[in-house]
């Protein structure tokens, strides 16, 4: 329960009340106030401030948290990229050494098909 659902200051020239407590309604201009409620008020109105800062602190953890996973989450995502990009480029790679191995395969049968006929020339001459 946060610390506005049970509290609400208010303030006149005279007078502090704070709702939720019925004891907090104190003349601050007059001599004889109970220096207890006083100090009753001020704790209260500690206790309020310290939970406040608590929540605060709570979400700022939650926030920090989650921009440390975001952080996090883009830098894999990055990585995977990366990887994808450098696989393609691998396969790329690897098709574009089958073909030249085709090719030299290629020039290699017809050199040896054109050495083996002009040596079957030879023969006849």
């Amino acid at each position: 329960m946060a610390v506005t659902d049970i509290l609400t200051v208010e303030t006149t020239s005279t007078y502090v009340t704070m709702s939720g407590f019925d004891f907090l309604s104190i003349d601050v201009t007059d001599p004889i106030a109970d220096v207890d409620d006083l100090i009753s008020a001020v704790d209260v109105m500690t206790e309020a401030v310290v939970s406040g800062a608590s929540v605060l602190g709570a979400l700022q953890s939650r926030i920090d948290i989650q921009s440390d996973f975001t952080a996090e989450l883009m830098d894999t995502i990055d990585k995977g990229i990366g990887r994808l990009v450098d696989a393609d480029m691998n396969e790329e790679s690897t098709r574009l050494k089958a073909l030249e191995t085709q090719q030299q395969l290629g020039i290699q049968a017809l050199q040896i098909a054109n050495s083996n006929s002009e040596n079957v020339m030879a023969l006849f001459r």
